[in-house]
C-alpha cells in the first residue's frame, strides 16, 4: 500500500507596527454660517452667542406684518374660489365644460398663490438647520438685511462631535488607514488620548506635502491644536 506524503508549505508574512508622527486641529463635526434668505428689517432675536439650539428653532425673525396680512388676503380668496368650486362640482354634468374649467383654474391659482405666500413668510424667519451652538451673532434688532448681498447672521457649530484634522508626511500615504489607532495629546497638556481614525484624505496638498485624515472626538474646544501618533501596521 502506496503511502502519500502531503507537504504543508506555509508562507509566513512579517507584519510590524510602525508609529507615525501626526499634528491635529481641532475642528467641530458641523459649521455653518446662516444668513436671511429674504430682505427687511430684524424684528427679534431670539439668541445670543453660547445658546444651545435644536433643528428648526427659531434665532430671528424679520418684520413681517405685512407678509402675514397679505397671506391672510390670499386665504380668504382662496375659501370664497373653493366654495364656487364645490358648487360648480356639483352641477358639474349640466354645466358648459369651459365655464367648470374656469372655476377650477381660480380655485387651484389661488391655492399656488397661498402656498407661494407662505414660502415668503417662512423666509422672514431664520431656522437652526442642525443642533448647535451658537457661536457668533452678527445681528441686531434694527439691522436691514438684503436678499441681494446676504450677511452672515449667526455661526452655528455642533454642540459636542468634533474632528481631528491630522497632518502627516505624504510618504506614508500608502500605510496610514481607516481604523488605525491615533495617540495624542492636545498642545500644552499632559493626557494622552486614543482615538481611531475614520477617514483619510485621498490626495496631498501641494504646498505643505501633507496628507490628512480624521478622528472623531467629542467635547474639545474647537481651535485647539496638538500632535501624536498613527500605530499602523505594515508588511
Amino acid at each position: 500500500m502506496m503511502k502519500m506524503i502531503f507537504t504543508s508549505v506555509f508562507v509566513t508574512v512579517s507584519l510590524y507596527a510602525q508609529s507615525i508622527y501626526a499634528t491635529f486641529d481641532v475642528v467641530a463635526f458641523k459649521s455653518v454660517n446662516v444668513a436671511f434668505n429674504s430682505g427687511g428689517i430684524v424684528d427679534k432675536i431670539y439668541v445670543d452667542i453660547g445658546a444651545k439650539v435644536k433643528k428648526n428653532d427659531h434665532l430671528s425673525v424679520l418684520h413681517n406684518e405685512d407678509v402675514k396680512a397679505l397671506l391672510n388676503i390670499y386665504k380668504n380668496t382662496l375659501l370664497y374660489a373653493k366654495k364656487d368650486y364645490d358648487r360648480q362640482v356639483q352641477i358639474k354634468k349640466i354645466i358648459d365644460q369651459a365655464k367648470f374649467d374656469s372655476y377650477e383654474n381660480v380655485y387651484k391659482s389661488a391655492q399656488a398663490q397661498v402656498e407661494y405666500q407662505k414660502a415668503i413668510l417662512d423666509k422672514t424667519v431664520l431656522k437652526a438647520p442642525f443642533d448647535a451652538l451658537v457661536i457668533a451673532k452678527e445681528i441686531e434688532e434694527g439691522d436691514l438685511v438684503s436678499a441681494q448681498q446676504p450677511k452672515t447672521a449667526f455661526a452655528l457649530q455642533s454642540i459636542h462631535k468634533r474632528k481631528l484634522i491630522l497632518q502627516f508626511d505624504q510618504k506614508y500615504h500608502d500605510i496610514v488607514k481607516v481604523g488605525d489607532i491615533y495617540s495624542y495629546k492636545l498642545d500644552g497638556k499632559n493626557n494622552q488620548y486614543k482615538g481611531k481614525i475614520t477617514k483619510v484624505y485621498p490626495y496631498s496638498d501641494t504646498n505643505t506635502r501633507k496628507i490628512k485624515a480624521e478622528v472623531l472626538v467629542d467635547d474639545i474646544v474647537v481651535g485647539l491644536f496638538g500632535d501624536g501618533y498613527i500605530t499602523t501596521l505594515k508588511e
